[in-house]
């Protein structure tokens, strides 16, 4: 099934494409969603100004990113977890964990936009990637303790 993408999506292309999907995807996941639209030929002429639209939003998206940016970048992190002799912790600091943390301090990001390869499990400092798009991202300071 042949779609127009009305939003950018990480798997299939940016807004504005023309691609082809199995048709469950577009029916009960893309289409509902607002997500995409059917390519006929009345839409396949509305590529270019959904094209200009995504430019719009991209734009405005960039701009609240870069001011989380900028929240972000002074921040350090606290968390305090059992842990045993060896400086293993008991349970884990997870995405969610750091999320919830920024939250508190003011700062809504999604759970998605962390980077972390798996979950952080030793007392120390460490460096967790906060990633938007590829150009914008920065890094926040993770301190574990030992309680």
């Amino acid at each position: 099934m042949k779609i127009i993408l009305t939003k950018d999506i990480k798997a299939l292309g940016e807004a504005g494409k023309l691609v082809k999907v199995k048709p469950g995807y577009a029916r009960n996941y893309l289409l509902p969603n607002g997500f995409a639209i059917l390519a006929n030929q009345k839409n396949l002429s509305k590529i270019e100004e959904i094209k200009k639209q995504a430019a719009e939003d991209k734009l405005v998206l960039h701009g609240k990113y870069q001011e989380i940016i900028n929240k972000i970048e002074n921040i350090e992190l606290n968390f305090v977890r059992k842990a045993d002799e060896n400086n293993h912790l008991f349970g884990s600091v997870s995405e969610n964990d750091i999320v919830e943390s920024l939250a508190e301090k003011g700062i809504e990001i999604h759970k998605a936009d962390v980077v972390i390869e798996k979950h952080l499990k030793e007392v120390g400092t460490f460096d967790v990637k906060i990633s938007f798009t590829a150009e914008l991202t920065t890094a926040v300071k993770v301190n574990i303790e030992v309680e």
